[in-house]
């Protein structure tokens, strides 16, 4: 007995010193001798690992009792904290035992695969659908599912969208799921150029979009307009071609309807996806191109006209110059009661139209340009309340209010429509502008005489009556979009918008470079031309008022200031 207890002991003595030699020659040779897991790991993403690189303290024999099991984060550390905020890790944390860790993802830390190889890559789909059945099921019947499983490395997966570790619950703001952050979660592949050519997809669809209501209202943080996955769907995309897809053409009118109730079921929706001059219909690409014209052929005059005139007074009346050949035509003799310009009702109505006009301008390019400083005030509670929108829809019923107290004055009380008729245009009119702008471009050395209500002022009125019929009819259209797209095309909608936005951009340019100048940078009335407060202006009227060519202005229109003045007074009032 005591013979086979010593051979026992010897023998146990020379197994465990040959251990120990293989362990002090190759610790990996030695771990083989009793683990199995050395051809395992030959072919794992750990292959180039030691044994000891993770198991710590084991080099020895017999391993000292009480070690801990390694863990990912000794290498991972920065992963491992990424998962640590993830959704995964906080449903852990409450006890959801399902809930995965890294090896229910990876595998076993001997027989994981690389993360970037092309075999792990193809089964994230597979693996995320052991807790996500049915998520999985719709996303291998999608567009994208079929793609991963045709085996195209550049296809995406469940990770490409929700990300690897620090995957968050769609409703975290700092989710890639998030509604905010959807469309540059999609622009990782449709913003990208080169990928969309290498596949045959549209280049414009992220630009496209960010230049749409939705995108602008989104950019600005808005919580419920719609985003690429409203309309494409989540995990289920199709092209637009099936059938089935959401994008279908028969499918747009209950796509759509989920935000716009009743869209496209009387008229077929037009084209969603438009670049500005590029694409849209044939209204809409007209409307841009007479804007595009128009714009800078009114401004560019204003602002020449305007110069010239400011050079001409400049050199006179700061710098002492004598006017060149000066002539009686050129003097001006200020009368001994200065005429009221402005009546009070009409000042009322200037004032209310000035605040909205100045509040729409704002709150209406806020949502073009969103990012810009003068923009944040108002777009900075977008994702709490909608204050831009709601303070840009106040200020157009002011517009609106205003608009039908100038009407309605001027039906009601005789003394105010007839100072409005001033304002109506005459054939002088043109004889006049054309022989001021002449003499401002340096082509006459005489100065006209310009009427007392003269082209300046009745082009800044008639300007003011067109852009806000245009503004309101437009806006009201864009206002009552759901209904609109009940009963006509989106095109038309397309061009309301059109119009509405470079209507904008005109009026705004234009009160800069031509009514800014007549009131406040006018050498005449610089610092201000006072008529808007008091009724009276500064600047020094001729004391009578002749067109400029006298000889081919008619008796009729000659007369015609000097019937409507008497009824130009202080005492104005409505009736």
């Amino acid at each position: 007995m005591r013979a086979r207890i010593t051979f026992a002991t010897v023998g146990l003595c020379i197994w465990g010193a040959a251990v120990t030699y293989a362990l002090a020659q190759s610790p990996e040779e030695g771990c083989a001798a009793c683990h199995d897991q050395g051809q395992k790991l030959a072919t794992s993403a750990h292959a180039t690992l030691g044994c000891t690189s993770c198991h710590s303290k084991h080099g020895e024999y017999p391993h000292p009792t009480g070690l801990p099991k390694p863990g990912c984060a000794q290498c991972h550390a920065s992963v491992a904290g990424e998962q640590a905020r993830s959704a995964h890790a906080q449903a852990l944390k409450e006890g959801n035992t399902a809930a995965p860790t890294c090896p229910v993802c990876h595998g076993d830390a001997h027989e994981l695969k690389s993360a970037v190889s092309a075999e792990f890559r193809k089964s994230v789909p597979e693996i995320c659908g052991t807790c996500h059945t049915e998520t999985a099921q719709q996303f291998q019947n999608s567009v994208h599912g079929r793609a991963v499983a045709k085996g195209i490395p550049a296809a995406p997966i469940c990770t490409s969208c929700h990300g690897e570790h620090s995957i968050l619950p769609p409703t975290s703001k700092a989710s890639l799921v998030h509604h905010t952050h959807v469309p540059e979660t999609c622009g990782q592949c449709h913003g990208n150029v080169r990928l969309s050519r290498r596949f045959g997809l549209p280049e414009d669809r992220i630009l496209s979009f960010d230049e749409s209501f939705h995108g602008l209202a989104a950019k600005a943080g808005s919580q419920s307009v719609a985003n690429c996955a409203s309309c494409h769907g989540i995990h289920e995309i199709l092209p637009s071609s099936d059938p089935k897809a959401k994008t279908n053409a028969k499918n747009l009118p209950a796509t759509c309807g989920h935000c716009h109730p009743g869209a496209g079921r009387r008229f077929a929706l037009g084209p969603i996806h438009q670049v500005n001059g590029r694409d849209g219909t044939s209204p809409v690409q007209w409307a841009r191109v007479f804007y595009q014209i128009v714009i800078p052929l009114a401004v560019g005059f204003m602002l020449l006209h305007n110069l010239g005139d400011w050079l001409r007074k400049l050199s006179q009346r700061r710098l002492r110059r004598r006017p060149a050949e000066a002539t009686p035509e050129a003097t001006e003799a200020p009368s001994s009661r200065p005429a009221m310009r402005i009546l009070s009702f009409e000042r009322l109505q200037h004032a209310v139209l000035a605040v909205s006009f100045i509040v729409l301008v704002w709150t209406g390019f806020a949502l073009k340009y969103p990012d810009h400083w003068w923009a944040r005030p108002l777009v900075m509670w977008e994702s709490a309340w909608p204050v831009r929108g709601t303070v840009h829809r106040i200020a157009s019923v002011v517009l609106i209010v205003t608009a039908v107290m100038h009407v309605a004055s001027l039906i009601a009380s005789r003394r105010l429509r007839q100072h409005w008729k001033l304002l109506w245009p005459r054939r002088a009119d043109l004889a006049e502008g054309a022989a001021n702008f002449g003499y401002n471009m340096g082509v006459r050395l005489r100065r006209p005489i310009l009427s007392d209500h003269s082209y300046v002022e009745k082009v800044e009125y008639w300007a003011v009556v067109w852009g806000t019929v245009i503004m309101i009819l437009t806006g009201v259209m864009l206002w009552a979009d759901n209904l609109m797209l009940q009963w006509l095309p989106k095109t038309v909608i397309d061009l309301a918008t059109t119009v509405h936005f470079y209507e904008a951009v005109l009026a705004a340019a234009a009160i800069v470079a031509w009514h800014f100048y007549t009131v406040i940078f006018d050498p005449e009335v610089y610092p201000m031309d006072t008529a808007w407060l008091t009724g009276f202006s500064v600047r020094k009227r001729p004391a009578e008022s002749e067109p400029a060519e006298p000889q081919e202005v008619s008796q009729e229109d000659r007369a015609e200031p000097e019937e409507a003045a008497p009824e130009v007074e202080e005492h104005d009032s409505v009736t």
